[in-house]
């Protein structure tokens, strides 16, 4: 099944990105998905490769389809020395904002680790330090660094999974198709129908524009 998941994929285009900062240096890449929505979960990844993988398909989850994304998921997942996916809920975002959130969901991806990393490959710019494990923070570390492009689809693929399964119980807000993002038809049915216990309080869910009418 993976075999044949890398076939179907092999015709696309391909991406060449970096296995590592330091050869045979235990590195954990780390990305979040969900920073933006109005509405669920921010989801963070960790993922560390083994020495010898190699793949020239995987690349920031942003810049890959839907399709893509779900075929390289497994592939990652049996491949890799060691993954996790942890989120960060609505009621703590409202809490601590969403950078804390963030970088919280990391910590508990790399909590869960069954191998401890030797250095931490983080995208972006802003990070804590997590069991004093050296870090290097990279901007557009996803479109960089194969481990963190890696981490960047397993937290798109859980966090899109776990969507589409709260929008069956409020399907009007379109989380199937939106992720919770902030669409016009989003903010059109926050006005309609008021907010859920998924929904951001601290977040503006009033559409400027649609508050005019």
């Amino acid at each position: 099944m993976l075999y044949l998941c890398y076939i179907l994929i092999k015709t696309e285009t391909m991406a060449t990105l970096a296995k590592y900062m330091v050869q045979g240096r235990l590195e954990a890449g780390c990305d979040e998905a969900g920073r933006g929505p109005l509405a669920g979960p921010v989801t963070a990844a960790a993922v560390i490769l083994p020495p010898d993988f190699d793949n020239d398909i995987i690349n920031d989850s942003k810049q890959l389809t839907e399709r893509k994304r779900e075929m390289l998921r497994p592939v990652i997942e049996h491949k890799a020395l060691a993954w996790a996916v942890a989120m960060v809920w609505p009621e703590e975002i409202d809490r601590i904002n969403i950078l804390n959130a963030s970088i919280l969901a990391m910590h508990r991806a790399l909590d869960q680790l069954s191998v401890k990393p030797e250095h931490i490959l983080v995208d972006g710019n802003r990070f804590r330090s997590w069991n004093d494990v050296p870090y290097t923070t990279i901007v557009k570390g996803d479109g960089k660094m194969l481990s963190i492009a890696a981490a960047s689809i397993l937290a798109k693929t859980h966090r899109d999974e776990y969507m589409l399964r709260i929008a069956q119980d409020f399907p009007q807000y379109g989380w199937a198709k939106n992720k919770g993002y902030p669409t016009k038809d989003h903010y059109a049915a926050i006005e309609q129908y008021g907010i859920t216990p998924y929904h951001r309080k601290s977040f503006t869910l009033i559409h400027r524009q649609l508050s005019l009418f």
